[in-house]
């Protein structure tokens, strides 16, 4: 397993991108839909990494600043073909760390509400992560559900 830094270039990375929007907008409706596009991905503000298993990629993550002090969490898919292998885990984990290096106090999430991401909700708590209200530039949404960790 190799975490890397990435460019939003690959045509695999793009496939596995395009494989969580699909997702995303089969589950909600648009104006509830948050995930980031390839070309958002690529915003200065916003750091993408992939998971990958030899030359597959298997994962992706990212950490979009809101301010020096907090950061969102976008974007974090496992491909359907590795699920259930601890490779969220190992994704989220990564992040968090990096969010402690980075000097960030706090950690924060947008996810959907439809039962298809009831895995995701149990990672987040798992984690540490609790449910807070709407931040950044969100509101409230009967598709979604905001969580956040603080990193003290």
């Amino acid at each position: 397993m190799d975490i890397r830094r990435d460019a939003v270039t690959d045509p695999r990375v793009i496939a596995l991108l395009e494989e969580h929007l699909r997702d995303m907008r089969a589950d909600s409706p648009p104006e509830s839909t948050h995930a980031l596009d390839c070309s958002a991905l690529q915003a200065a503000d916003v750091s993408f990494w992939t998971l990958w298993i030899q030359e597959q990629v298997a994962g992706c993550i990212a950490l979009k600043t809101l301010s020096p002090e907090h950061g969102e969490i976008k974007s974090m898919r496992v491909s359907a073909a590795f699920r259930r292998q601890g490779l969220a885990r190992a994704l989220l984990t990564h992040l968090i760390a990096e969010a402690r290096r980075r000097g960030l106090r706090r950690l924060s999430l947008e996810t959907g509400t439809p039962p298809s991401f009831q895995p995701s909700h149990r990672l987040y708590e798992a984690c540490g992560f609790s449910d807070c209200a709407p931040f950044a530039d969100y509101r409230e949404d009967p598709y979604s559900r905001y969580m956040t960790l603080l990193l003290d």
